[in-house]
């Protein structure tokens, strides 16, 4: 079991929506690896071919390009682009709950493969907890804790096997420090640095530093595997972003956005969680989680067991509102955030496997991880995505997708040269994307 101490971040509010900010963790058509009737508990799949070159001290090693991953394709002139669905998860680790393994079933069960943000600290002994030194704080801090003997041995073992099942590994980072004091929202860009590449150095060398030597390697390189990342609390974008993109990320998702087409930002796909339907509220509320349970049971994870029930369905059916909503509309990419928890009751982990049984099996549709859909976006015609983002939220095309996008965005009329007043392309589309 993982050793942890919850805290639960502070509310947001923004534009008279309810919200509250990204909780921590104290867990840590193409088939993938197992297909749909794969048996319970199956042992986890084999190495791809027979490479294996240890990295480093063991911890990690090169096998290969990684299984059950698809290869983007451009769309063709005027196709109907595919449903994308990312279910990403924060913290990712195995601790007694045993929810990492049992979401692995899910996904090979329902077609989906997923993003798991892992948390160094979880592959982080206690009595090695000297090793990390958070920006700001003291050697040996962490608000989520660090991992026990048997933690370790059970997330290495579940990070390994979704992996070779053609899951991301991301990072939600390590101590999981948020608010005005000390907390990420207030790290500059070098104390951005600092802590990727501590959380890089604890997955790098959790062999030695738990002291299982004989344990099975990940097949990655995890300096290769890193390319994106989700902030606790949802704070400190701005500079994490800048970090990043120094260190070789390719997306983030720590922003909050309609259910629009994503952008770049800074050269990195900003591809957010999502405000989403509340049903039988006024509002809409963040598409995690954490956030459905603030709105329900406030500050207290384990409210009245009376409305466990209600409080589950309220959240499957509002990310069934919102999957409907892009689906029949303007298809952009629903971005699901979530934790392995058991708040009240565990009712968000059945809302969350009963979204996937319901959106991930239906025509078109594509539920992958976050590095995925990056790669179709980088593969797709930057004009072409720019002209999906004029969609708002569950518009479609009025006279149908191969029209629209056959026709593509109308035709600028060129401005005299040297006319008063008017700005160079370029400045008119910088100013565009600021907003």
């Amino acid at each position: 079991m993982i050793a942890a101490t919850k805290k639960i971040a502070g509310g947001l509010v923004a534009t008279a929506l309810v919200l509250g900010a990204a909780g921590c963790s104290t867990s840590g058509g193409v088939k993938p690896a197992g297909g749909p009737n794969a048996k319970k508990g199956a042992a986890a799949p084999e190495a791809p071919g027979s490479v294996m070159r240890p990295i480093g001290d063991g911890s990690t090693a090169y096998t290969g390009p990684q299984p059950h991953v698809v290869k983007p394709q451009k769309l063709k002139a005027g196709e109907k682009p595919p449903q994308f669905v990312v279910f990403s998860w924060d913290g990712a680790g195995e601790d007694s709950q045993k929810l990492f393994s049992h979401f692995r079933e899910v996904g090979k069960k329902y077609n989906a493969r997923m993003t798991y943000f892992l948390s160094g600290v979880y592959l982080l002994p206690e009595e090695k907890r000297s090793l990390y030194t958070a920006p700001q704080h003291d050697s040996g801090r962490s608000d989520i804790g660090f991992g026990d003997l048997q933690g370790i041995k059970d997330t290495a073992t579940q990070v390994r096997a979704a992996w070779l099942e053609g899951n991301e590994i991301g990072t939600h980072f390590n101590g999981h420090f948020c608010g005005p004091e000390g907390g990420v929202g207030t790290w500059s860009v070098e104390e951005w640095k600092s802590e990727i590449n501590q959380a890089k150095s604890f997955v790098k060398n959790w062999k030695t530093n738990a002291g299982l030597k004989d344990m099975e390697a990940l097949p990655f390189d995890y300096d290769k595997e890193l390319i994106g990342a989700r902030t606790p609390c949802l704070e400190g974008q701005k500079n994490f972003m800048l970090a990043a993109k120094d260190m070789g990320f390719r997306y983030d998702s720590s922003g909050i956005s309609k259910q629009i087409w994503p952008k770049k930002t800074d050269g990195l796909w900003d591809i957010p969680l999502q405000l989403v339907p509340m049903p039988g509220r006024a509002f809409d509320t963040l598409s995690m989680d954490y956030n459905y349970m603030v709105n329900q049971s406030g500050t207290t994870s384990q409210g009245d067991p009376s409305q466990h029930q209600y409080w589950g369905d309220q959240m499957r059916d509002g990310l069934r509102q919102a999957f409907d909503r892009v689906y029949q509309g303007n298809r952009a990419p629903l971005i699901i955030g979530n934790h392995f928890e058991s708040w009240n009751g565990g009712t968000y982990m059945r809302a969350v496997e009963e979204s996937i049984k319901g959106m991930c099996t239906k025509p078109e549709v594509r539920c992958v991880p976050f590095r995925e859909l990056a790669d179709w976006l980088d593969a797709q015609d930057p004009k072409t995505l720019e002209w999906m983002r004029t969609l708002d939220v569950g518009e479609t095309p009025k006279e149908g997708w191969n029209k629209f996008l056959t026709a593509g965005p109308p035709a600028e009329p060129a401005a005299p040269s040297g006319a008063a007043g008017v700005k160079p392309a370029e400045e008119r589309a910088a100013e565009s994307d600021e907003g």
